[in-house]
């Protein structure tokens, strides 16, 4: 077995079974990987949900286990701890992977016998319809994400998604996995930007990081939970572990990340007028918001 699937979990029920099932029917078949589900203090009954959908589901190595400490870092770092394979794949807990998703990581590391890290594309699941406020340069906080339209290696400061991300188990442990100072969400505050870390941190050693279309999962997006209150927690979130990143650093490296948000939010002034002159005002507002969010998080 060279591939462990780690999935994070929390207060997922309604939705944790369609991404096991995903998994299940991969064409690659059962024996090709391990399943490694990481309940992060669940208050629902996802418990109850996995051990319904085990007893359904005998065959393959579907592995659930708890992680006390609140927060996707603390949850990832647990599932990589017991992981066998030699690779790690991070895959979110309302995503649901292609049938094709397990051939595709299988076939992009044997196709590039030097990478040790590497993403796919995201497509939003939008529960019932997209928003009309939606646009290309917002979708990022629910996860859109769609780098090129074939494989490639990604630009200097681009990097994958932690919802669908892959990376050699013996670089994750040599840097010493997710930062558990970027916790993701814990209770109603969100520090987020560890995945961008960690790949830093690979780039850093001198690697390449690739990305590859055809590893795809759809990500549900309930559009009844797209209030300002949850884009401004997702987009400040962004901001305030940016904060704890680049303070790491230096000072310097802070102070160049505020001139680059504040370039950012110039920027998203010309897009959101943009729209505006296309005959699309509802895009206007949340495109400027983003980055005033952003930055709010930035100085908090």
């Amino acid at each position: 077995m060279n591939l462990s699937i780690i999935i994070c979990s929390y207060n997922r029920a309604s939705y944790i079974s369609d991404a096991l099932d995903s998994l299940y029917h991969q064409t690659a078949g059962l024996n090709a990987f391990e399943a490694i589900i990481v309940d992060n203090n669940s208050t629902d009954n996802t418990a109850e949900v996995f051990t319904q959908w085990k007893s359904k589901h005998s065959e393959g190595s579907f592995t659930y286990l708890t992680e006390s400490k609140q927060g996707a870092s603390f949850a990832r770092n647990t599932g990589a701890a017991i992981a066998k394979g030699a690779w790690l794949c991070f895959m979110d807990d309302d995503a649901v992977a292609t049938p094709d998703y397990v051939k595709n990581i299988i076939r992009h590391i044997g196709s590039k016998p030097e990478a040790v890290g590497f993403g796919g594309r995201i497509i939003p699941k939008y529960i019932p319809a997209e928003p009309k406020w939606m646009s290309y340069y917002v979708s990022s906080l629910v996860g859109n994400f769609d780098y090129a339209p074939s494989a490639c290696a990604f630009e200097k400061g681009k990097y994958p998604l932690e919802s669908n991300m892959i990376v050699k188990k013996d670089i994750y442990e040599q840097i010493g996995g997710f930062n558990i100072n970027l916790p993701g969400v814990v209770g109603n505050l969100r520090i987020g930007g560890e995945g961008k870390e960690l790949f830093y941190k690979i780039i850093a050693l001198g690697h390449t990081i690739y990305y590859d279309p055809s590893i795809c999962v759809h990500h549900v997006v309930e559009v009844k939970k797209l209030t300002a209150e949850y884009m401004y927690r997702v987009a400040s979130g962004i901001g305030r572990g940016e904060k704890t990143r680049t303070l790491s650093i230096s000072k310097g490296a802070y102070i160049l990340k505020f001139v680059e948000y504040v370039l950012k939010l110039v920027v998203s002034i010309g897009l959101g007028t943009k729209y505006t002159l296309q005959g699309k005002p509802a895009k206007f507002w949340p495109v400027i918001q983003f980055r005033i969010d952003a930055m709010k998080g930035l100085l908090r």
